[in-house]
């Protein structure tokens, strides 16, 4: 089984058990439904995936061998043991993730780019799929010059592609774990109780829960956020400025959300919509 049947095989099936049970057991009622959002948000998804293929073929784990080959890399200089190389790559590279996603919130041109995920008026597992293709090939460089500039174990970055696809999704779903399970799963993991707080209109808990996989990153750098202002069951997800339909749950509107500006764009909808 190569690497593009493993990584399928796992997103597929992380993201059936999220959409059933959403479907089961739902955490809040959507302000749209799944015929209304989801063929948008899946929609970037085959964008996304086009894209990365075009540009990058055989993936991140090509240039992982490469640089191997042409011994690049810290990890490749100091000749640490196997198993620790690979330890040591999927912790740098997921530091990297949670600095990337903390500067797409900080720097304004790049927020553009990142407020499309933000956008979305419900929060379920597709949103942990709904990423603008710019960002995505951003992302991308960035990991590449990463897995680079550290010599990173072909095998660490198939560890780390699947865990973070697979957290994404877990992380973004319409459900609540039991209260005492999730106290004691936040301690480790980004649960969906946290990750929803950094979906919420208010600026503060927005611009803070970064991690996408463990919380530890939001400890140390200090973006940690408990508990939303409004309480678990009252959090407003999406951004306040972006509450048109025609924005926020057609693809043509999404991929329009970096280059348009809320009140510009809400302004031609309602144009077109009086013709």
């Amino acid at each position: 089984m190569n690497e593009a049947t493993i990584r399928l095989s796992i997103f597929l099936g992380v993201m059936v058990a999220m959409a059933a049970w959403e479907m089961l057991v739902p955490k809040r009622q959507p302000r749209y439904g799944r015929a209304k959002r989801w063929p948008a948000n899946l929609g970037i998804v085959v964008i996304d995936s086009l894209i990365t293929r075009l540009l990058l073929p055989a993936g991140l784990v090509s240039i992982a061998l490469y640089a191997e080959q042409q011994n690049w890399g810290v990890l490749h200089q100091v000749g640490v043991p196997a198993w620790l190389a690979v330890v040591i790559a999927v912790v740098v590279l997921d530091i990297a993730i949670y600095w990337q996603h903390r500067l797409f919130h900080r720097v304004p041109i790049l927020w553009r780019i990142h407020r499309m995920h933000h956008a979305d008026p419900d929060f379920d597992v597709t949103t942990g799929l709904r990423f603008h293709p710019v960002e995505i090939v951003l992302s991308l460089g960035i990991k590449a010059v990463v897995v680079v500039a550290l010599g990173a174990p072909a095998l660490a970055i198939i560890i780390f592609e699947v865990v973070l696809n697979a957290c994404s999704l877990f992380n973004h779903g319409n459900v609540a774990l039991p209260k005492g399970i999730e106290r004691w799963t936040r301690k480790v993991l980004i649960t969906q109780e946290l990750h929803r707080i950094h979906h919420s209109t208010v600026p503060r808990e927005t611009n803070s829960n970064y991690g996408f996989s463990v919380s530890w990153w939001d400890h140390v750098f200090g973006s940690y956020t408990d508990k939303p202002e409004a309480g678990s069951d009252g959090v407003d997800i999406g951004l306040s400025n972006y509450r048109e339909a025609k924005q926020t749950t057609t693809l043509w509107g999404l991929m329009r959300i970096p280059f348009v500006d809320a009140a510009a764009a809400e302004t031609a909808a309602d144009k077109n919509s009086t013709k």
